[in-house]
């Protein structure tokens, strides 16, 4: 039974009354503080950032400059504010280039020397006489080695080295010879050609012919 009573037993002094309102006011109280701080704990997020205006709108009093009289900064030009970097320089060097000479040929070097006029040779003697040829000998008078395909010929009197013009009157042939040699010592014969010389004007098989003879000085 004592312990029935001390089960059911109420707190009815007023000291006890007061415990039991400070207590629950401060659970009121705090439960307020709690919600407040749960809804200041909101993301920053969802607040909505402010405009700024990027630049102020030109005033009346300021007027609005013309595009072709702005001038363009080095930002917008896109050159850099340092001094444009040296080209190379087409200027000539210290020395001077060389100019390229074409050299023209002067007359002189490309003018042909003119030929010299042949003169007729002078004629100092003429006659008529035998001729004939020979083909053989190791030395003639002057003292030269025989070549009977020379145009060379033998004569009695005149100098050696005497040019002669020995013409064939039947066809008008004739042929220019050198005295280097003596003779010949037949009769009627006044001239002896040599082999090659005598066969530019006649036959070889002719032996001997009548001709008509030119001295040249």
């Amino acid at each position: 039974m004592a312990g029935r009573h001390a089960r059911n037993r109420m707190f009815s002094s007023p000291a006890a009354i007061a415990a039991s309102a400070a207590v629950a006011v401060a659970v009121a109280v705090g439960g307020t503080v709690g919600a407040v701080h749960l809804t200041s704990a909101e993301p920053e997020a969802v607040r909505p950032a402010p405009v700024v205006p990027t630049s102020a709108p030109p005033s009346p009093q300021s007027p609005v400059p013309s595009p072709s009289t702005v001038s363009p900064s080095p930002e917008a030009t896109g050159s850099p504010s340092a001094s444009p970097a040296p080209t190379r320089s087409t200027a000539a060097s210290r020395g001077k280039p060389r100019a390229q000479v074409t050299s023209t040929p002067s007359k002189r070097a490309t003018t042909k020397p003119a030929a010299p006029k042949r003169t007729a040779p002078t004629v100092v003697a003429t006659g008529t006489c035998g001729a004939s040829f020979y083909a053989e000998g190791q030395m003639t008078a002057n003292g030269e080695t025989f070549d009977p395909s020379a145009m060379t010929a033998a004569h009695r009197t005149l100098p050696f080295g005497t040019r002669v013009r020995v013409t064939n009157p039947a066809t008008g042939a004739s042929v220019t010879v050198r005295i280097n040699d003596r003779g010949p010592f037949i009769d009627g014969r006044c001239i002896d050609l040599s082999r090659a010389a005598f066969g530019a004007i006649a036959s070889l098989d002719l032996g001997h012919l009548t001709v008509s003879y030119e001295v040249l000085g």
